[in-house]
């Protein structure tokens, strides 16, 4: 799960993906922060990170009771039955998400130290060719009944990586499940070759690029440069 990313600047999405932002948006996006996704047609839109639901009654994203819902990331394993984002996986409302890193969050430090307890290290996930990350999303729209004004927002996609030597290190552990069943989760790197795919292929094929890269796309350290923490080798 990922919960904090950079954007890149409006020159490095004209020059690395090829669009120009409608407007200004957030260079540090959390969610419900506004950002910059881009959509089948390859155009560059802002929207909401934090997908809202067709029956939310106002775009912070709750249930039809009034519940505050978390959709900022959507498991690859229920984005086409969960009734936030099954309507965008149908009509094949797949995006782009441009991102700089993005931070997951690493509980492996020690916890003899009581000022530690607790705590958590960010732990920032860059590509290792210096270039942004295209990630795995998807976007719809949402009508507000009492102004009609319409909402755009997105959601990414992650996927279970268990089994990676650096991924599954991060977030806290589930002491009622094994080690292999921890089911943490990551971001999806769509790599160039498969942009097109990826947005105007058919749903399957698309569906065949969620997967989880080798370690050697990651170039990753704590995301404060002053903490002098190593992940065990």
């Amino acid at each position: 799960m990922c919960n904090f990313y950079e954007t890149p600047s409006p020159e490095m999405l004209h020059e690395h993906f090829g669009v120009d932002a409608p407007g200004q948006y957030t260079p540090n996006m959390s969610p419900l922060s506004v950002g910059p996704f881009i959509r089948t047609d390859m155009a560059c839109e802002l929207g909401q990170w934090g997908m809202i639901p067709p029956s939310s009654r106002e775009h912070i994203p709750k249930t039809r009771e009034g519940k505050r819902m978390s959709t900022n990331n959507a498991r690859r394993e229920r984005m086409a039955t969960a009734f936030t984002y099954r309507g965008a996986w149908a009509r094949g409302k797949r995006c782009l998400i441009p991102a700089l890193s993005f931070d997951e969050p690493y509980w492996g430090i020690s916890h003899e130290d009581p000022m530690t307890l607790g705590k958590h290290v960010r732990w920032r996930f860059r590509r290792s060719d210096g270039l942004p990350w295209a990630l795995a999303g998807l976007w719809d729209q949402w009508t507000e009944n009492a102004t009609g004004q319409i909402w755009l927002s997105f959601t990414m996609i992650t996927q279970n990586c268990d089994g990676h030597p650096v991924l599954s290190l991060m977030h806290k552990p589930d002491p009622k499940a094994g080690p292999d069943q921890q089911d943490k989760r990551t971001p999806v790197p769509i790599e160039r070759e498969d942009w097109d795919l990826w947005l105007h292929g058919p749903m399957q094929a698309a569906e065949q690029l969620i997967k989880v890269p080798d370690a050697s796309i990651y170039d990753h350290g704590p995301a404060d440069p002053k903490v002098s923490v190593r992940l065990p080798t």
